[in-house]
């Protein structure tokens, strides 16, 4: 019983293997995009002017406040019906899956950093003003450097939640791991393939777990 059972794991690796590639791809794209558009969009959300404030205040709370899987249905089924932008702006389901992705995870990663640069004491800020820095410098040299670090932890979660809110990429019939695991089930009506899913979700968030703590320590030793 046990030789079949890994028999059976050697025959469904291949076509998991490659589900588990489009997850990754998911992951890593999100991830490129995602982190530097919510740093921006931190910065707007602190800028002098008002508009921009409330106009990124607006965004935030959108795609904060609905579902990941709403969004995901909206930019692939709802945006082709948008007058001019539907002409426009044609996705494949992939590209719609990264639009959606990364417009939710943006918003995340923008309150995030915003809270760790409001963390920084405002002398550092006049002090900074005071040798002549730019805003620019200021925010290079000084304020991201310790953003980085008191950021790390819940940067990390979100990370972490992101491998797992890849599954929901199925929706669009996409061949990700849990779309590939599914059929797998549901074709030779075993469980087996679940598990295999479960271990190979696990294997991903421990080596960022890993990766994250790493870091973590790494800038705690320069504190040293």
């Amino acid at each position: 019983m046990r030789r079949e059972v890994m028999d059976y794991i050697m025959q469904i690796l291949g076509p998991m293997l490659n589900g588990t590639g489009v997850t990754l791809k998911m992951f890593f794209v999100t991830i490129v995009m995602s982190v530097p558009l919510g740093l921006m969009l931190s910065l707007g959300r602190i800028s002098r002017f008002g508009v921009l404030r409330s106009a990124i205040g607006v965004y935030i709370w959108v795609f904060r406040g609905t579902p990941l899987m709403l969004q995901l249905l909206f930019v692939y089924f709802g945006l082709p019906f948008i007058p001019v932008i539907g002409e426009i702006l044609i996705l494949t389901d992939f590209q719609a899956a990264i639009l959606a992705f990364v417009l939710n995870y943006a918003a995340y990663f923008a309150e995030i950093f915003r809270a760790g640069i409001q963390s920084i004491e405002r002398g550092q800020y006049e002090g900074a003003r005071a040798l002549g820095m730019t805003y620019g410098q200021l925010m290079r040299r000084i304020i991201l450097p310790q953003v980085v670090k008191r950021v790390l932890p819940p940067v990390s979660n979100e990370t972490i939640t992101l491998v797992k809110d890849t599954s929901l990429i199925y929706v669009l019939a996409m061949n990700d791991l849990l779309r590939t695991t599914r059929a797998l089930v549901q074709r030779d009506f075993t469980m087996t393939p679940f598990i295999v899913a479960g271990v190979f979700y696990l294997l991903m968030t421990l080596v960022l777990t890993w990766g994250f703590q790493r870091l973590e320590k790494r800038y705690a030793a320069y504190d040293e």
